[in-house]
């Protein structure tokens, strides 16, 4: 009898323990009151290879934050290069994060800026180069840790770029309507960029190739508000470029009307990238002229591009004319129906 009971308080135990993939909540999102860090000390175990720190304040539960999105540096052949990405869980207590590295390219058509390449190679992999002490790791709710990423450049490397991503992924469990339904994993990743470039004999090129109007289809002209506009830059270097400008809008007397600031964006080795901007003012009419000015990103070389368009909305003119006339034919019709004369 001892026994069955021991035993049953066991399972009971068991049961009551979370799985590694728990069902992940969604809890109502709280501001961060304060951007306070503390540092605390990380276990003895994971203490050597990186660092710890605790978020002070409420927190946005819901998810995790990898940062920077974006690292250029330049190494030279033969030196090697430490440099951190910190990791935030917003997610729950315990969570197990992984990292694990994948080349990406650029594309062909500019559909994309970036994709991962897989388990494939890229043309300019960054998988040899790329290593950290562990590939594995454990936050607690609101712990934030900071990865050492170590880059080393073989001596005999070849000038130019190389890229990559490193991924941090953690696994989730999907709600379940009730507890007869089956939990599904979900892997969830994001991804830190990493833009290498060898210093030597590298090759930049590129240029902007289009400028035009974007989700415009068939027609000529635009009702309304917002014009988007689509830049098309092809690098043929061999070497990332963040290429950057204005763009002026210019109405039918010659007058600037609108003028947009563009940010400097990048674009990857042998591919295209569009990069679109949208341009929204209240009320439109007639022509228009946008004109852009954009800098390739290398040597100060400016690339110049024009495109015109209409913008006529027809629901106001309609209703305009419709108004006149109407006003008119009923000035005409008061004159016929009654017989001013003129006093003696």
């Amino acid at each position: 009898m001892m026994a069955t009971a021991r035993a049953l308080t066991a399972f009971i135990i068991f049961l009551a323990i979370p799985l590694q993939g728990e069902v992940f909540a969604q809890l109502p999102s709280t501001s961060t009151t304060s951007d306070t860090i503390l540092s605390t000390d990380a276990p003895a175990s994971e203490a050597l290879w990186y660092k710890s720190e605790q978020i002070a304040g409420n927190i946005d539960v819901g998810d995790f934050v990898v940062g920077p999105g974006r690292t250029e540096l330049e190494i030279k052949p033969g030196e090697t290069v430490v440099y951190e990405i910190s990791v935030t869980n917003r997610i729950s207590d315990g969570r197990v994060f992984k990292l694990e590295v994948e080349d990406i390219t650029g594309s062909s058509d500019g559909s994309s800026a970036v994709s991962l390449t897989g388990v494939a190679r890229g043309p300019y992999s960054i998988r040899d180069y790329i290593s950290f002490p562990k590939d594995t790791f454990t936050l607690g709710l609101g712990e934030r840790a900071r990865i050492p990423i170590t880059i080393s450049i073989p001596a005999d490397a070849e000038p130019g770029g190389f890229y990559g991503s490193v991924l941090v992924s953690t696994v989730r469990t999907e709600g379940v309507a009730n507890e007869g339904t089956a939990r599904s994993p979900i892997i969830a990743r994001i991804g830190s960029l990493f833009f290498i470039t060898v210093a030597g004999d590298v090759e930049q090129g590129g240029q902007v190739t289009d400028f035009s109007l974007i989700n415009k289809g068939d027609r000529w002209w635009y009702e309304e508000g917002p014009i988007e506009f689509g830049i098309v830059y092809e690098n043929t270097g061999s070497i990332h470029v963040n290429p950057y400008g204005e763009i002026s809008i210019i109405n039918m007397f010659g007058e600037e009307v609108g003028f947009m600031q563009i940010e400097p964006w990048f674009v990857l080795p042998k591919s295209l990238r569009v990069r679109e901007i949208a341009w929204d003012r209240e009320f439109l009419f007639g022509r228009y002229t946008a004109h852009a000015k954009i800098n390739r990103g290398y040597e100060d070389i400016v690339d110049e591009k024009t495109v015109a368009f209409f913008v006529l909305p027809w629901k106001i003119v309609g209703g305009t004319f419709l108004a006149l006339f109407l006003l008119i034919f009923g000035i005409r019709s008061f004159f016929k129906t009654f017989e001013f004369k003129r006093r003696p």
